[in-house]
């Protein structure tokens, strides 16, 4: 074999970098590590940037609602107090929440008159009797501080349970208003378990447990027991109306039959007292145009505390459904 057909090694070995390479070689590592530590720098603000946030929101969810901090409080005004939603312990709006407000509002400095703002459909009888009985006491403690409701789309059942106990009620002419009377309903599924083959198994520690149970027939004498219930808070509903209302309500059998009526014929009926809205009874009934609003307001707190309820409460609230309501 010759010289020329010798193999070749396919591979030379490594050329030493010259200056101006070697020289732009650090460059460029000098560069990325500059550009490195920038980028640690803005990571770390940034995340103590997100960490102060954070504090901060928590700070102001846990931080109680202060009179000082509402605009307009201290100065002569009107508190508003809403009223906007189903009334249910745990739900849009119950007793505690209305009547934290109304406390806020009648220790306020500067306060000339409450206005109930309501819109609601009623709720809970026990939750509109809590806020009723707390009116009525403000206005025993405090005569000389009006407390009106003025009602914009609904004053229904439970919230009108609430609203009569105001020293007047103002209303749109095309509001609803009334529905005074009780409720309890349910469904009725005689029968249904056996069509589909499913045997129902119920064990009870006393004889009415398990009182209208939608999968059997209805005992007369259990619908009796719930009918004088259902009455009797019926009654308790009319005295409370008739005890705020007094001799404006006409004698009108059909106001306590659960009816409704528009905001001008509750006026007719004595339900009502006159057509009025909110900013308009602030300046010319209270005398006082500035608006302050005492309501209370959800918190990061009340979320997460509303997030992590456990599934019994929420089973129990799921059991109200079966509850006498006004609504």
């Amino acid at each position: 074999m010759n010289e020329d057909s010798t193999p070749q090694s396919s591979t030379e070995p490594a050329r030493p970098a010259s200056g101006w390479e070697r020289e732009l070689l650090e460059k460029l590592l000098l560069e990325a590590l500059v550009e490195q530590r920038k980028a640690r720098r803005w990571s770390l603000a940034f995340r103590a940037f997100l960490i102060a946030s954070v504090g901060l929101g928590f700070a102001l969810a846990f931080r109680p609602l202060s009179q000082e901090g509402l605009p307009g409080a201290g100065k002569v005004h009107t508190a508003v107090v809403d009223v906007i939603g189903t009334i249910a312990e745990g739900g849009e709006i119950d007793a505690d929440t209305i009547i934290e407000g109304l406390r806020e509002a009648v220790e306020a400095e500067g306060v000339k008159g409450i206005v109930l703002r309501m819109n609601t459909p009623g709720g809970s009888p026990v939750q509109s009797a809590y806020v009723y009985d707390e009116i009525r006491r403000i206005k025993k403690e405090h005569p000389a501080l009006p407390v009106y409701a003025v009602v914009s789309d609904l004053c229904a059942s439970g919230g009108y349970y609430i609203a009569s106990a105001a020293d007047r009620i103002f209303v749109n002419p095309a509001s609803i208003v009334g529905s005074i009377g009780v409720i309890m309903n349910g469904f009725g599924f005689v029968g249904t378990l056996e069509r589909l083959g499913v045997e129902r198994r119920v064990m009870t520690a006393g004889d009415h447990k398990a009182i209208l149970d939608p999968f059997g027939p209805v005992d007369p004498a259990e619908k009796q027991h719930v009918q004088q219930l259902l009455n009797a808070v019926h009654q308790q509903f009319i005295a409370a109306v008739k005890a705020g209302r007094g001799d404006r309500l006409k004698d009108r059998p059909e106001i306590f039959s659960g009816l409704v009526w528009t905001g001008a014929e509750g006026i007719e009926l004595g339900l009502v007292d006159a057509v009025g809205e909110l900013h308009q009874v602030a300046e010319t009934v209270i005398g006082a145009k500035e608006i302050v609003n005492y309501s209370h307001r959800e918190t990061l707190l009340d979320r997460i505390t509303q997030q992590l309820g456990t599934s019994l409460g929420a089973a129990l609230r799921n059991l109200s459904a079966s509850s006498p309501r006004l609504y």
